[in-house]
């Protein structure tokens, strides 16, 4: 199927980044990650200072540290009256901005109105010793404090240590870096890189048997009772039982989602809706710490519990202890199946969820998150445009989201992260965001693209670096929003393994053998991205919710027009081959290219003549083709195609269609509208259908006699073939068969042929419809 050509604008760029894989980099001093480009930065390592003079009436200071170089300060908290603080923070300072031959750093007393140098060391920055990991941490020493004239003092050391690092360096991440000098206070958490683990999911299964001995409050009614299941957010309840009586059965499957640690219990109530109003007849609640958990489909053991109830005595609700209603339940947590909280098309995690079933991995990915260009300003700081851009990758139940980079079109990040790979068929996902949690942002961050990567279509170890185009689709149309340069590379550890995993079902065993329906995954998914989203916004700094479904599409399975005609076309390209096979076989029954049919004709009699050469011919084409292409395939990974989503030329209302939150918000009248054209289309496809299901029909009934007469010729007919094909040899029939199809034109009318006319004069069941 061949690529149609994207704009220049939105085209996937191959770049040369100086890179230590890259063979021609040959300065690989501070190289721990070949992913990204170098960057130095000079750490200062303010420790804790001890013996500081006293600056105030009562013998003590308020002090903290100020890390000066050229224009770039960074500093400490402040500690109040103490003389022996512990700060033990570090500072980069990133080398490329250094303008400033010495660094300074003063120890200063906290005064209402101006802070008082209490003492200072300072360090000529060419004479800073360069630390390369993984030597081990610069040691920190004392050093004694010195005042404006370069004389020691009395009293006071403080404890440091300076080197020149790169961004492999272990103190980096938790650093101050002086490219984020406006950010400060609380808000320095909000930017820095972090490494987050998904929560680990299980699918928890309720099976609801029975009950016996309720006792409802009004014995006259025949009661009506259904089981209310609550896990967390999730509610879910049964039918009410057929059997309408004081000894109810169900035996229904009640499906939740629950992470690790488990949190919250199952709460279980049975109830009783004859009265006209819900009642509480038996309470129940089960920790999940002691349910069973199940690997493969064997069996759980049942289990009979005792009911709780609670009377409401002067407002106020006591337990009733002498109860003996009870229900018989089997609850289990599946560790055999995957709990879905991706879209299936571009998984990063099919493992199940119990280790004990894990594979080993198959290879290692590593991604390099170097910069991005041309970033489209997103907020608006002291007047004017500025963007403070942050990526997060994720790739199965790990996470990473690297530092911010305040007030950058052209952020630079270099960071290098790696993932263990357990199935090359999977997807990784870089998302690029902006920071809404600094100063002039709006409290939530902002979508600028993402880039989606298929292990299977990269070849192993090799590095590609390419810019990808970051491509958002607004109510206006589809946006660039910048480039996303990458550096990602797939190393395969297991060949033998890697390669009989294509063998294997995709999903774990347990969705084969007892398969959920659509509409539980459905459900299922939208549980586990609440979950996920809710456990990651409570981390430090956050993963907010809008970046976790951002990075998960919690809105793929909306429908919209756009991606329905994207999908159409989808299906219109799967078989342009197949009509340009029978474009191609149609000029060669009507002779369009005469020597070609008779080519054609020699190859069919050599067939019929030699028919086992017919499959091996068949394959051996397909290998011809395969060779064939190689030359010609992709080198580079896939990305996001414009045309391909039939982005390019939407019409703006079905954007704005798009867009619109469920349920709707739009008037009645664009509702209306909506509904029509959305109607019209449905017919369409209805007609479609119904053609289909008319051609069904006809092959069913042509042996049922609904039509007397069709049924008999086709009966006779089947008789005389079984004759003539007994005493006639197969090749013989296959000849006169082949050589009747590719007749020449002046031996054929116009009108269509026997057999067809005979089929579409079959009834079909389309008389019987409404």
């Amino acid at each position: 199927m061949a690529n149609v050509p994207q704009p220049v604008d939105f085209a996937l760029k191959e770049t040369r980044p100086k890179i230590g894989a890259d063979s021609s980099i040959t300065d690989k001093l501070a190289c721990t990650y070949d992913l990204v480009e170098q960057m130095q930065y000079l750490y200062v390592h303010v420790v804790k200072a001890k013996e500081l003079p006293g600056r105030d009436v009562s013998g003590s200071c308020d002090p903290y540290v100020e890390v000066k170089l050229g224009n770039y300060k960074g500093v400490t908290n402040h500690f109040e009256k103490k003389t022996s603080p512990e700060w033990n923070q570090v500072f980069a300072f990133a080398k490329e901005r250094i303008q400033a031959s010495v660094v300074e750093i003063s120890v200063k007393d906290k005064d209402v109105i101006v802070d008082d140098l209490i003492g200072r060391a300072v360090f000529d920055v060419n004479e800073i010793p360069k630390r390369v990991p993984p030597d081990s941490p610069l040691a920190p020493q004392w050093y004694r404090l010195e005042d404006r004239r370069g004389e020691k003092i009395k009293k006071g050391e403080l404890m440091l240590a300076v080197w020149m690092g790169t961004q492999a360096d272990e103190a980096f991440p938790h650093a101050w870096h002086s490219d984020a000098a406006a950010v400060a206070g609380d808000t320095v958490t909000h930017i820095r890189s972090k490494v987050y683990l998904s929560p680990r999911l299980w699918y928890v299964r309720v099976n609801v048997i029975e009950a016996q001995d309720l006792l409802p409050s009004d014995k006259s009614k025949a009661p009506e009772v259904f089981v209310k299941v609550i896990l967390g957010n999730q509610a879910l309840i049964t039918k009410v039982s057929p059997s309408k009586s004081v000894n109810p059965m169900w035996n229904e499957d009640l499906l939740f989602v629950a992470a690790e640690p488990f949190e919250e219990p199952i709460v279980l109530t049975v109830e009783d809706r004859s009265g006209g109003k819900e009642e509480i007849l038996g309470r129940l609640l089960v920790p999940l710490q002691s349910v069973q958990r199940r690997l493969d489909n064997k069996p759980v053991h049942t289990r009979w519990y005792n009911l709780e109830r609670y009377l409401v005595i002067d407002g106020e609700q006591k337990k009733e202890i002498k109860f003996a209603s009870r229900i018989h339940l089997r609850i289990c947590l599946e560790g055999g199946y995957h709990v879905m909280d991706e879209s299936t098309h571009h998984s990063s995690d099919l493992r199940p969820t119990a280790r004990q079933l894990w594979k080993p991995p198959v290879g290692i990915l590593e991604l390099g998150i170097l910069s991005a260009h041309g970033l489209i300003p997103i907020k608006t700081r002291d007047g004017r445009g500025s963007t403070d851009a942050y990526c997060v990758a994720k790739y199965g139940q790990k996470w990473v989201r690297t530092r911010t980079i305040v007030d950058s079109f052209s952020p630079r990040w270099n960071e290098q992260y790696t993932w263990e790979v357990f199935d090359v068929c999977t997807v990784v996902t870089i998302g690029v965001f902006g920071n809404g949690h600094v100063p002039g942002g709006g409290g939530k961050d902002s979508r600028i693209g993402k880039v989606r990567i298929r292990l299977s279509t990269l070849e192993s170890n090799r590095v590609y670096t390419h810019s990808y185009p970051l491509l958002v689709l607004h109510p206006s149309g589809v946006k660039k929003m910048g480039e996303l340069q990458l550096a990602i590379r797939f190393t395969c550890s297991l060949w033998v393994t890697m390669l009989y995993m294509y063998s294997q079902p995709l999903l774990p065993k347990m969705h084969y053998i007892h398969p959920l329906s659509v509409m539980q995954l459905d459900s299922l998914r939208h549980q586990a991205i609440q979950i996920v989203s809710m456990r990651l916004s409570r981390a430090e700094p956050p993963l907010r919710r809008e970046v976790v479904e951002y990075m998960l599409d919690v809105d793929s399975q909306m429908w919209n027009m756009r991606r329905s005609k994207a999908n159409f076309f989808r299906i219109m390209s799967v078989s342009r081959g197949l009509i340009s096979m029978s474009n191609w076989f149609h000029q060669i029954r009507h002779w369009k290219n005469p020597l070609t049919s008779v080519l054609i004709h020699i190859l069919f009699v050599i067939l019929m003549i030699y028919p086992e050469l017919i499959i091996p011919t068949f394959f051996l084409y397909l290998f011809v083709i395969g060779i064939w292409n190689f030359r010609r395939r992709p080198r580079h990974p896939p990305h996001m195609d414009v045309k391909l989503s039939h982005a390019d030329a939407v019409h703006p209302d079905e954007l704005d269609e798009e867009f619109d939150t469920f349920p709707t918000t739009k008037s009645s009248d664009t509702v209306r509208m909506r509904y029509d054209r959305l109607r019209s289309i449905a017919g369409r496809v209805q007609t479609v259908v119904g053609d289909l299901a008319t051609q069904g029909e006809r092959l069913v009934l042509l042996l049922s006699w609904r039509d007397p007469r069709a049924t008999a010729l086709f009966v006779m007919l089947c008789l005389i073939c079984a004759v003539v094909f007994y005493v006639t040899p197969f090749q013989v029939i296959a000849l006169l068969v082949g050589f009747y199809v590719l007749r020449h034109p002046r031996f054929r009318q116009k009108l269509p042929s026997t057999h067809l006319n005979f089929f579409r004069r079959l009834p079909a069941r389309s008389d019987c419809m409404l």
